[in-house]
C-alpha cells in the first residue's frame, strides 16, 4: 500500500507543472478577443451631402453653399491609423476633407470681407475645411465578442473661404476677390463600440458619436455606424452611413473671426487593415 502511495504522488508531481499551466492559460484562451490587433489602418470613401454656411466677420453677412452656391453632394475620402498599445489603451490619429467648388450667378448682393459681390455677378465660391484629429481611448469594456470605449480627440479644421468675381455688373467689369481663413482647435469626447454578431469573427457592427459644446465659440457633433464582413485575420470591408458630422464656429466681429457651419452626411464604405 505505501508503494502503490508513493507511485501516485510522484505522478500527480509530474502532472502538477501542466495542471498549473493548464490553470493560467484555458482562461486566457477563453478571453481571447476577436479583435486582436496592434496596428490598425482605415480607408473610407465618403459620398456627402454637405450643408451649412459661412458668416463674414466684418458684416455678419451670411453666405449660405446651398442656396446662394448651389453646393452638391461630392466624394471624399477619410481615414484612421489606430495603435492599440496595450489590450484597453488606443493612440490614434483620424482624417478627413471637405473641398468644395461651385460657381453661380448671384441672386442677392453679398458682402464679404468688405468686397461687395453684386446681384448677376458670376462669382467662384470655394470652401475648404481639411480636418486632422489626434486622439486616445480606453476601452472600459472588453470582451471576446466586442468593446465599448471612450475616446477623447482634438479636432483640428484648418478652414478658410474665398469668393472670386472676374466680371461685376455695374463696376466696369472690376475683378473683386476675397479670401478669410478659419484655424478651428476643437476637443471631442465620446463612446465608440464594435460588436461581433455571432460567436466568430466574421460579421460586426461598429459606431461612435463625438461631441461638445463651447457656448460662445461653437460646437461640434458627429456619429457613424458600419457594418464589417473579415475577409481574412488582417482584412475587413466596411460599410454604413455617416448619420452626421456638425462644425458649427460662431463668427465674432471684434476678433475678425469667420463664422462656419459646416455638416455632411451620407454613405461610407472602405476597408480595415489590421497588423
Amino acid at each position: 500500500m505505501k508503494t502503490v502511495s508513493l507511485v501516485s504522488g510522484r505522478t500527480a508531481l509530474r502532472f502538477l507543472p501542466m495542471l498549473l499551466v493548464l490553470t493560467i492559460a484555458l482562461p486566457c484562451l477563453h478571453a481571447q478577443d476577436f479583435d486582436e490587433y496592434k496596428v490598425r489602418i482605415f480607408g473610407f470613401w465618403l459620398y456627402s451631402n454637405p450643408g451649412g454656411s459661412f458668416t463674414d466677420a466684418t458684416t455678419g453677412d451670411v453666405i449660405d453653399i446651398k442656396k446662394d452656391f448651389n453646393f452638391g453632394s461630392y466624394s471624399t475620402f477619410t481615414g484612421k491609423v489606430d495603435w492599440k498599445f496595450t489590450r484597453k489603451n488606443h493612440f490614434y490619429v483620424a482624417g478627413g476633407s471637405f473641398s468644395q467648388s461651385r460657381v453661380a450667378t448671384l441672386r442677392r448682393t453679398i458682402v464679404f470681407q468688405g468686397q461687395t459681390f453684386n446681384v448677376g455677378a458670376v462669382t467662384k465660391a470655394d470652401l475648404n475645411a481639411p480636418l486632422i484629429a489626434p486622439g486616445y481611448q480606453y476601452d472600459i469594456i472588453r470582451r471576446r465578442r466586442g468593446n465599448l470605449g471612450l475616446a477623447v480627440q482634438f479636432d483640428l479644421f484648418n478652414s478658410s473661404a474665398s469668393l472670386f468675381a472676374a466680371a461685376q455688373v455695374n463696376t466696369d467689369n472690376q475683378v473683386i476677390s476675397a479670401k478669410k481663413s478659419l484655424l478651428a482647435p476643437i476637443p471631442v469626447a465620446g463612446p465608440a463600440f464594435r460588436f461581433y454578431l455571432t460567436d466568430s469573427p466574421r460579421l460586426f457592427v461598429e459606431g461612435n458619436v463625438y461631441g461638445m459644446y463651447f457656448f460662445g465659440y461653437g460646437n461640434f457633433v458627429s456619429t457613424a455606424d458600419n457594418l464589417g464582413v473579415t475577409l481574412t485575420n488582417n482584412l475587413s470591408l466596411n460599410a454604413g452611413y455617416q448619420l452626421g458630422s456638425r462644425l458649427t464656429v460662431n463668427a465674432d466681429t471684434k476678433k475678425d473671426r469667420l463664422g462656419l457651419r459646416l455638416t455632411q452626411q451620407g454613405p461610407v464604405v472602405g476597408m480595415e487593415v489590421s497588423f
